[in-house]
């Protein structure tokens, strides 16, 4: 379907987005997940997030090769400009819904029938989206099966976050621990090693830990100035 009004409600997800995802009055971590360009829709597609709709120009809305169902916009770049606020060089976009939240042991204990995930990161205080982003990037990379964040992080389903991370972190089970940060020794109890990440003196090195003698292990990271707070730095790994 072709767009030719930047007015056009068919494309308000995408309205305006420099000024942000969510409208006026919103509560933050609501509205839709905002994904730009075509490798990162692509994931978006592949996801568990439901696509409300895409956005772009001509070629690009029709390299992705949506299934059926799916409302699909195009315009020319400036229309698209003018929809949303800014130049877009990557020539889509895709607005899905998010997931209900889920909760410590919605991402850890899904389904009685299914194992606990063996890798998590745990976020304290990061308010960063883009270093969100990439820090869901490297944990696909590197096998991790899912992201616990203090209710102080930032919003890992912003726009910036998701483009940081290649929409990675739309493959990524994603839990805010609400009852910080006592649900760390929920982990703990349930038998995961918490290991904290930080350049403290004291701290213990990483390699004299035998990770084969953990199956679960929980890595700690902190804000990208303070680092963990002190409380969450033990001696040792735990």
């Amino acid at each position: 379907m072709l767009i030719t009004d930047p007015a056009d409600e068919r494309v308000a997800d995408f309205r305006d987005l420099v000024a942000g995802d969510r409208k006026p009055g919103t509560e933050r971590g609501t509205g839709p997940v905002i994904v730009e360009g075509a490798p990162a829709v692509q994931r978006l597609l592949a996801s568990p997030y439901p696509v409300r709709s895409v956005f772009g120009i001509p070629g690009r809305v029709a390299d992705l090769r949506l299934p059926d169902g799916i409302p699909a916009y195009e315009a020319d770049r400036w229309v698209l400009s003018e929809v949303i606020g800014f130049r877009l060089t990557r020539g889509v976009l895709a607005s899905a819904d998010r997931l209900p939240p889920a909760d410590l042991d919605g991402a850890c204990w899904p389904a009685p029938t299914w194992p606990a995930p063996r890798r998590l990161a745990v976020l304290e205080g990061l308010n960063d989206h883009e270093n969100i982003g990439s820090i869901a990037r490297s944990a696909m990379a590197l096998g991790v099966d899912g992201l616990l964040l203090d209710p102080t992080c930032a919003d890992p389903l912003y726009r910036r976050c998701v483009r940081v991370s290649m929409g990675h972190v739309l493959s990524l089970p994603i839990a805010v621990l609400g009852d910080w940060p006592a649900d760390l020794d929920r982990l703990h109890d349930a038998g995961y090693l918490t290991v904290a990440l930080t350049p403290a003196a004291d701290a213990v090195d990483l390699g004299g830990i035998d990770v084969t003698a953990h199956p679960r292990t929980a890595v700690l990271l902190g804000a990208e100035g303070p680092g963990l707070t002190e409380r969450r730095r033990p001696p040792s790994p735990r």
